[in-house]
């Protein structure tokens, strides 16, 4: 701002009510029925990813664990794939941490399904890790025109 409260003409705000700004200065749109849809079923296919992650990582230690975490990372970056969009692996992330938080507490009865074991908290921080680096490393759309390459 300057002394007389007026943006500058290279401001930020400026240039995104333009419609040339960052994307985050962009207003949020509500995702098409079909997108919404996809999006609940990479949700819900997290959700069983983390469900099946969760028994198959204390029954074979080693190889169950990597089997765990190597089918957790797949989904979650196919699902990035397919959507292209970071949300796409968000999405089966959010599914595969409700999960695994549900199974990780115990009933009233003593049963629980995770052991107090390293198994058990790689799996859970693992997990973490591979989802934020699919999330990360998810391709986005890239800008069009001939701005885009300096120099050419």
């Amino acid at each position: 701002m300057s002394a007389n409260g007026k943006a500058p003409a290279g401001d930020a705000r400026g240039k995104a009510a333009a419609g040339g700004g960052s994307v985050l200065a962009q207003p949020l749109v509500v995702p098409s029925p079909g997108r919404a849809v996809g999006f609940l079923g990479l949700f819900v296919l997290g959700a069983v990813v983390g469900a099946a992650g969760a028994l198959v990582q204390a029954a074979w230690f080693p190889g169950g664990l990597l089997l765990a975490l190597g089918g957790a990372a797949g989904l979650f970056l196919g699902g990035a794939r397919a959507v292209g969009t970071r949300a796409g692996a968000v999405a089966p992330a959010v599914g595969w941490m409700v999960a695994v938080v549900l199974l990780t507490a115990s009933r009233p009865e003593g049963d629980f399904l995770f052991a107090a074991g390293v198994g058990s908290y790689l799996f859970l921080l693992g997990g973490m890790a591979v989802a934020v680096m699919c999330a990360t490393l998810a391709r986005t759309r890239q800008p069009d025109g001939p701005a885009v390459r300096l120099g050419k």
